[in-house]
């Protein structure tokens, strides 16, 4: 084979398997079918994210052979192998959901290890949970070889009673169950179809969030981001990956050069029009910082306060993500956003074009008006996230507006050293109107892992508090959470932030007009409290979740562990 096609298309491979003293190892992989011209052909690792575990990846063992047969018939060997998930959505609420986060940087620390160890010249991944899609990227961003993200789809909705459902109803239900609203009967009846089959979360969640971010930053192929789970177009897209891999490594076009700077400002705006969830800004200062590109939390705020929010998706509007799809999809969010000059079009993509090339070839709808609202006639002149920032979060905290109506809250404390007293404390009729619910030592650090508080947010909603109480915490939120709710609340608790401080009765307001977080105390008191205080015991002292807390960096940077 010619030098400068070995150097293009086989760049690592030729190094694992040419010359006569690499005939063991092409002796091993002999045995595992390949021939002899499959020694000629690039090596393309395919990360299958398939998992009993959860919906979300049940299905993708279907999909990742259809990516495959494609990169086969694109002149390519394939080589599949595994990686782990947690579905959020079951450990929720549980001691096992800090193990969500800490996920990530194993998924991508196992992709980064196979792809490298093995002399891979591309990747695919499969995947479609919250932690895979981010985990993913990062192991891209690391290695830097041709890559493509393929995304396995959402679960469509369940229906109860004539009404659209999904696994934010079920949280919020519990809530109404514990107050009495809703009967033991009625509850088991939604949990038999509020989710119908293979998928990931329905509406605007985290896996959506970042389905939509990925095609934005130009990593997936435009149009894919809001395909149905069960919809075999889903086929289509995994087989042609085969053939655009091809043209990555012919071209040498790797994910540095398509993640770019630009590239995370159109995957930002995408997100602040679309109502994301809050875990993007946690996922995409993770994945710039494996990447090298500079961003911060206060770029999140930026580009929100310039985009309009134009769907009407849940957890903050009315439809799911299979209603994205029938009114064009994602293309038609960046349609608008670019004829509104506010994302760089020329901004490269895996398909060698631009993001303005990719979207002229389209034939794309006019918004519908009502999953999809045309820019000049927004839902909110501005986008679905704020940092807020003040004595209470000198480093920064995230809320979800786009969630809420309640935009402003001034009440006294309620503080709880962890997610399940706070829980016990709403279903048992313990926290009023006003109240601010604190949850602490939730960090990355102090959890650790960073739990999500669907649990908590739900059973708010439930209780018929959502429009009078807040809920703060140094831990996080899964994407379908909704109402009053501050997270990521940095520094953390743990590692003594001034929420670590805060005691019943303390008046703590916030505002996400001025981008305001504070408690009304002096600093000559904040300072006394933090000279008392002092660190607890770390809760795990061996295993995974013990190297994770002791590596990981602020949900400011990312919370991430290199």
């Amino acid at each position: 084979m010619a030098t400068d096609t070995v150097s293009m298309l086989r760049h690592k491979s030729h190094v694992v398997v040419d010359g006569p003293d690499r005939a063991p190892a092409r002796s091993m992989l002999r045995a595992v079918g390949l021939q002899d011209d499959d020694f000629e052909k690039p090596f393309v690792a395919i990360a299958n994210l398939a998992s009993d575990v959860t919906p979300c990846n049940v299905h993708l063992d279907r999909i990742a052979q259809k990516v495959k047969q494609g990169l086969r018939d694109a002149n390519s060997v394939p080589f599949m192998f595994g990686t782990i998930t947690i579905s959020d959505g079951i450990s929720m609420g549980t001691e096992g959901m800090k193990a969500s986060l800490v996920s990530r940087e194993v998924i991508a620390d196992s992709i980064e290890t196979v792809t490298f160890g093995e002399g891979m010249d591309g990747l695919v991944v499969v995947a479609a949970c919250d932690k895979n899609m981010p985990g993913a990227m990062m192991a891209m961003a690391r290695l830097d070889v041709p890559s493509i993200f393929v995304y396995g789809g959402a679960i469509l909705p369940g229906n109860w009673m004539g009404q659209d459902i999904n696994i934010q109803d079920m949280y919020e239900a519990c809530g109404a169950f514990s107050t009495g609203v809703m009967t033991l009967e009625e509850l088991l009846e939604m949990e038999r179809v509020a989710c119908p089959g293979e998928g990931a979360c329905a509406g605007m969640f985290t896996a959506n969030t970042m389905s939509s971010a990925i095609e934005a930053m130009g990593m997936s192929i435009p149009g894919a981001s809001s395909i149905p789970a069960v919809d075999p177009r889903n086929d289509d897209v995994a087989h042609s990956s085969g053939s655009l891999m091809y043209s990555l490594l012919e071209r040498g076009i790797t994910p540095r050069q398509i993640m770019t700077r630009e590239a995370f400002e159109n995957a930002i705006t995408v997100v602040m029009a679309m109502g994301g969830s809050t875990n993007a800004v946690l996922h995409l200062l993770a994945i710039a910082h494996e990447a090298e590109v500079e961003l911060n939390i206060d770029d999140f705020d930026e580009i929100s306060r310039r985009t309009p929010y134009i769907t009407d998706l849940r957890p903050g509007g009315r439809f799911v993500m299979s209603d994205m799809d029938k009114s064009g999809g994602v293309p038609v969010v960046m349609r608008q956003l670019l004829d509104a000059g506010l994302l760089h079009g020329d901004a490269l993509t895996i398909t060698g074009k631009t993001i303005a090339e990719n979207l002229d070839e389209l034939d794309l709808p006019d918004p519908d008006s009502r999953v999809i609202h045309p820019i000049s006639s927004p839902r909110s002149p501005t986008g679905g996230l704020a940092i807020l920032k003040g004595n209470l979060a000198p480093e920064g905290a995230v809320i979800k507006v786009s969630g809420t109506k309640h935009t402003a809250h001034e009440g006294p404390a309620r503080v709880f050293n962890g997610e399940r007293p706070a829980f016990d404390a709403i279903v048992n009729g313990e926290i009023k109107d006003g109240d601010v619910v604190v949850v602490r030592y939730e960090g990355p650090k102090g959890g650790p892992g960073m739990q999500e508080m669907l649990a908590v947010t739900g059973a708010i909603m439930g209780a018929g508090l959502g429009d009078s109480t807040m809920l703060l915490t140094d831990g996080r939120f899964s994407g379908a959470s909704r109402g009053p709710c501050i997270g990521h609340v940095a520094p953390e608790a743990a590692v003594g932030g001034p929420i670590g401080l805060l005691q019943d009765g303390d008046i703590v307001q916030f505002n996400a007009e001025t981008r305001d977080l504070s408690v009304r105390l002096s600093d000559d008191e904040l300072a006394q409290r933090r000279a008392d205080w002092t660190p607890p015991p770390p809760n795990y002292d061996r295993g995974v979740l013990a190297k994770y807390a002791k590596l990981v960096s602020s949900a400011s940077l990312g919370a991430v562990t290199t």
